[in-house]
């Protein structure tokens, strides 16, 4: 499982397994947001089976698929509040984790300035330069 720590309390991962959850659980992970459409990828597990598995771990799981590039923006807000009310550390997904890490810097739920998200990105192995216009300040 290739985590990369974005902050203390999010992260961002590629697709992960349901017998994965319990190792988060035992990271400090409390809440699972998945942003992978179900049926992506044949050999992907469902957002109903990952979402048993985190509970079964004690996480808290949230379904809010993006796909095509696409960020509407109710998936951003649904994101930003996801974020702004876990009680713990947050792990997003998707299938290698670019999705994840777009949602959070344009839902902004830290309220950091365009260049730091872009850099914090950045630092996580992720190049979200071309969305500049689109993070505002």
């Amino acid at each position: 499982m290739a985590v990369k720590h974005v902050s203390k309390t999010f992260a961002v991962a590629p697709q992960i397994a349901p017998e994965e959850t319990q190792h988060l659980s035992d990271q400090g992970f409390s809440t699972l947001i998945c942003n992978r459409p179900d049926l992506e990828d044949p050999d992907q597990p469902s957002a109903e089976l990952m979402r048993d598995a985190a509970r079964e771990a004690g996480i808290e799981f949230h379904f809010i698929p993006v796909a095509g590039g696409e960020f509407p923006g109710g998936a951003v807000s649904a994101f930003r509040k996801v974020r702004e009310e876990a009680a713990g550390k947050v792990l997003a997904y998707c299938r290698t984790g670019t999705r994840s890490i777009t949602l959070d810097a344009l839902a902004n739920p830290e309220h950091l300035a365009v260049d730091e998200r872009l850099a914090r990105a950045r630092e996580a192995g992720y190049d979200l330069s071309g969305l500049r216009d689109r993070m505002g300040e």
